[in-house]
């Protein structure tokens, strides 16, 4: 029986009912489909149907550009999607699943959401004369980040249009999923090896010191069998690249079908040590196809040169 890893982009989804060879082509592709326009012509996009999250670079600046992207609920960037923001505008996702647009000129907090769906993600706008927006320099990073997830770096120096920044881990190009002149989105490249990676940004003329993140591998195990009314599954993940203990968030994306023990969304600590490892529990409700979200909590820090 083959065991599911792991591999989702923007996160990690483990679906009970799907055969396990299936599920290992649909999470191996995820991320491929990131990688730019040839995947798109080897592959039928996603349909706009699809479109379930909304990244939005986290900080704006007024009048200046920026871009959004729209993902569906299998991770993969969704072209065609319109995005309505509160103060009036729209934004459609053009072939890549992402959208390019200027920031209102009025300093504030605006809301986007995916049209047709529940829920809204903010965003700050910050006056194009304010002195954090004018340095060139990266703020807060997380401390650590999963290989399989974005993550999100503040500062100031970034270009709005995501494919103009120049993003390498590891000597590797990154993918920016979202990008402001204040804030990025981005998406690790294949291929990393778990640990300490330099990661170095530049945008035009700006080229910004280097830092370093650590990156984890997060891998997966658990019975890929349906999963019957009643029955506790317990999923495991192991952490590799850390041996200090971790947080990762699961969340119940089909209530209807299993409970995730503690409620919908539930954090647990990793145990630490040679064997790091997070465990989750799951009781079947009724048959179906059950979904569970894995993320890494982020924890915000200054940047490591």
């Amino acid at each position: 029986m083959t065991r599911p890893v792991l591999l989702l982009c923007p996160r990690v989804i483990y679906n009970s009912c799907m055969p396990s060879r299936d599920r290992a082509l649909i999470l191996l592709g995820l991320c491929t489909l990131l990688s730019g326009a040839a995947v798109f012509a080897q592959q039928p996009p996603p349909s706009s149907a699809g479109a379930r999250i909304l990244l939005l670079p986290r900080r704006i600046v007024s009048g200046e550009r920026a871009t959004l992207a729209v993902l569906d609920v299998n991770g993969r960037l969704t072209p065609g999607v319109t995005v309505n923001f509160s103060n009036g505008d729209r934004v459609t996702t053009d072939q890549t699943g992402r959208g390019l647009f200027v920031a209102p000129l009025n300093p504030g907090v605006i809301f986007g959401s995916i049209a047709g769906r529940q829920g809204r993600v903010a965003t700050t706008i910050f006056a194009s004369t304010d002195p954090a927006v004018t340095a060139v320099e990266v703020k807060t990073v997380p401390r650590i980040a999963s290989l399989s997830d974005r993550f999100d770096i503040l500062g100031s120096g970034f270009c709005g249009d995501a494919d103009t920044n120049a993003v390498t881990i590891g000597g590797e190009a990154a993918i920016v999923l979202a990008a402001s002149p204040t804030a990025l989105v981005v998406l690790p490249p294949l291929g990393l090896e778990p640990g300490v990676a330099p990661v170095q940004i530049t945008c035009g003329k700006n080229s910004l010191p280097t830092f370093s993140m650590i990156f984890l591998g997060l891998e997966l195990h658990a019975d890929t069998s349906p999963l019957a009314p009643g029955e506790h599954r317990r999923l495991t993940v192991s952490v590799a690249g850390i041996k200090s203990k971790i947080s990762l968030e699961a969340k119940n994306l089909a209530p209807d079908v299993a409970e995730l023990l503690g409620g919908d969304s539930v954090r647990h600590a990793s145990s630490g040590g040679a064997e790091n490892v997070v465990r989750f529990e799951v009781v079947g409700r009724r048959r179906g196809s059950f979904l569970i979200s894995i993320r890494l909590v982020p924890i915000p820090a200054r940047p490591v040169q």
